[in-house]
């Protein structure tokens, strides 16, 4: 009967270690979990400088008429409505730093445009500014947002960007420079103001 306390402490002993262990590992192992598909790094890693605050001012030419035009209706609006609702156009507008379509081209807005209001003309916007001048050559900052055209300045979210704009945040304000009755073409201000690294 003596030899068998002694086997029976032992084995409790030993079993009591293998579940302290397995715990301890469960929990020192949680970050390292080669199933997880997210983990906290240091921002340091992405060589991330300070946090910086730009303004950029250009002119988006949103040119429907002509041989070539940039923006290009592919849903067309419903009838009963005088406010195009439901008009979806895809564009891919120049922006230049001057009004005039002949100044220097900085960049291109791609993406759509939507009439999304049945009781005045608001349209959705989704588009990227695709930069090609100077060390902007590359980034994107993506728009998107609520545009009610009759309203003087109308302001849209900076929801993102890429290359030099990665984790950028800010508001876009768009302002009527022209708008052609005959041809339905259009010259919008923007200014952007953008935090970034």
């Amino acid at each position: 009967m003596a030899s068998i306390l002694p086997t029976s402490a032992f084995n409790c002993f030993t079993i009591s270690i293998l579940i302290f262990s397995f715990i301890a590992i469960q929990i020192s192992g949680e970050d390292e979990d080669p199933y997880t598909f997210v983990k906290a790094i240091n921002p340091k890693s992405l060589n991330l400088r300070k946090e910086k605050l730009s303004h950029f001012k250009f002119y988006w030419h949103d040119v429907v008429s002509g041989k070539y035009p940039t923006s290009v209706t592919v849903v067309k609006p419903l009838n009963f409505t005088p406010t195009a609702f439901g008009m979806v156009n895809i564009i891919d507008n120049p922006l230049t730093i001057g009004p005039k379509l002949n100044s220097k081209v900085v960049g291109r807005s791609q993406g759509f445009y939507a009439s999304a209001s049945l009781e005045e003309l608001g349209l959705l916007m989704t588009m990227n500014f695709a930069f090609i001048e100077g060390k902007y050559n590359g980034s994107t900052l993506s728009v998107l947002g609520r545009n009610p055209v009759f309203n003087k300045v109308r302001e849209m979210a900076v929801v993102g960007g890429s290359g030099l704009f990665r984790f950028a945040r800010g508001y876009a304000q768009a302002r009527t420079h022209s708008f052609d009755l005959k041809t339905g073409d259009a010259v919008v201000e923007y200014n952007v103001y953008v935090m970034h690294y």
